[in-house]
């Protein structure tokens, strides 16, 4: 059985600045406070998952028991075929530590060099768990294609090497508003609110 959110403050497993600011933008039209992991002192656990759902709800779980607070974690990724969906569930870490993503991008152009299947997709996985244990999962995905050289300072991660089917800019180039309208983040936050914020 679903489960409600009661009260409005949503801690948000992340440290990344990028993905706190999206979440905080689509929970606000519900009142709900997003407050970030990384300002309540909170320390990222190990993504040892197999899956983006396994990562997801293990960084929520993390942080739900840690602050006592409902938390949601996403766990997200770029899915590119004709690199046998690599980076997949890495694709963090393909930035390395520094979290660099000119870097990882120049990775998978570089991957790519000479294969003709330019199709890419994201998945989004968000999870919203509580401290007793219990979690929701909501999947998002969106398909397109990868262009380089990279296009666009808007976005965060690979956003600026992926043009979603059907459109002519990539998500780095593209309105904030705009991109929460098809991204893999903002389908998988429909389902959600459909869920916990229904009236």
């Amino acid at each position: 059985m679903a489960r409600r959110l009661a009260g409005d403050r949503l801690v948000i497993a992340t440290h990344n600045r990028g993905k706190l600011d999206e979440m905080a933008a689509l929970l606000r039209p519900f009142g709900v406070l997003a407050v970030s992991a990384g300002s309540l002192g909170l320390a990222e656990p190990q993504e040892t998952g197999d899956s983006f759902e396994a990562n997801a709800e293990l960084k929520a779980l993390a942080a739900a028991k840690a602050s006592g607070l409902p938390a949601l974690a996403d766990d997200s990724g770029l899915v590119v075929p004709a690199l046998d969906g690599a980076p997949g569930i890495y694709s963090a870490r393909w930035a390395g530590p520094e979290r660099d993503f000119a870097r990882a991008m120049a990775l998978v152009e570089e991957r790519l060099r000479g294969k003709s299947d330019r199709r890419a997709h994201f998945v989004a996985v968000l999870a919203l768990a509580w401290s007793d244990g219990h979690v929701e999962c909501f999947r998002g995905e969106v398909h397109g294609d990868l262009v380089f050289p990279p296009r666009g300072k808007r976005g965060f991660g690979y956003d600026p090497i992926f043009v979603p089917a059907g459109g002519s800019e990539t998500f780095g180039e593209m309105e904030p508003a705009a991109k929460h309208a098809i991204s893999h983040r903002g389908a998988a936050f429909r389902k959600l609110a459909a869920v916990l914020f229904a009236r």
